[in-house]
């Protein structure tokens, strides 16, 4: 089976990360959550005191810092480690107050701009699984597979909340819902390159579906696009 460019979108929690991972396993690509990169940014703001709505100064940031995604060096559960010029923020990424400023700060052009010519060049050698909200319509709209992912709210807080409890965090089922409406609306409203389904992108809801059975329905998919055999082969 040929080596193609895979694009997976969808919204906060809906499963993009773990399918995303454990697909770029089966297939033996290289797994990329551009994600990582924007939450990447948004800590080193808050991190240096810059107002997370000060466009020009995020921006700013986001063409300066030197953001590293590697496989993982510790096992701890991550799936990737992120550093953010040379210092380890894979697990201070996931807080709380990086969830709330993630959203705006996604939003502003210059930091996409900035993120997405990176994440071009990334996918541009194929045998890759892309993971985002923008990938199928902005990031790699030339990708040969585009899945996009969903699944209901209550559905994706519950997820939410199960890892942060992992973690050891205190928030609410609640506090969990309303985040991930909030940054729903963010997503989906934004002026440049809004969280949306590419038209031609495969759509599967996860909401009643094990992780597994999620990742042989989207193999199916890799491989009709690919030229192999839907049997189980690649």
């Amino acid at each position: 089976m040929r080596l193609i460019t895979i694009a997976v979108d969808g919204p906060a929690a809906s499963g993009k990360s773990t399918i995303g991972q454990l697909l770029a396993g089966e297939l033996g690509y290289l797994y990329f959550d551009t994600g990582v990169m924007y939450r990447a940014v948004a800590w080193a703001a808050l991190e240096r005191g810059i107002p997370i709505e000060d466009e020009a100064r995020v921006s700013q940031l986001a063409r300066e810092l030197e953001i590293c995604v590697e496989p993982p060096t510790e096992d701890d559960g991550r799936q990737n480690t992120i550093l953010a010029d040379g210092v380890d923020i894979t697990w201070q990424i996931r807080e709380p107050a990086v969830n709330h400023a993630v959203s705006p700060v996604a939003t502003y052009p210059g930091v996409r701009t900035a993120l997405v010519a990176q994440q071009r060049r990334i996918g541009a050698q194929g045998g890759i699984v892309m993971v985002g909200r923008d990938i199928g319509t902005v990031v790699l709209p030339e990708a040969e597979c585009k899945v996009y992912l969903d699944a209901s709210l209550l559905v994706r807080a519950q997820r939410r909340h199960l890892e942060a409890t992992r973690r050891g965090a205190t928030r609410s089922l609640e506090e969990e819902i309303a985040e991930i409406r909030r940054r729903d609306e963010i997503d989906s409203s934004r002026a440049t390159a809004p969280l949306t389904q590419a038209p031609d992108a495969f759509y599967l809801d996860t909401s009643e579906l094990g992780i597994q059975e999620v990742v042989q329905r989207i193999l199916v998919e890799v491989r009709r696009v690919a030229g192999g055999r839907d049997d189980g082969c690649c």
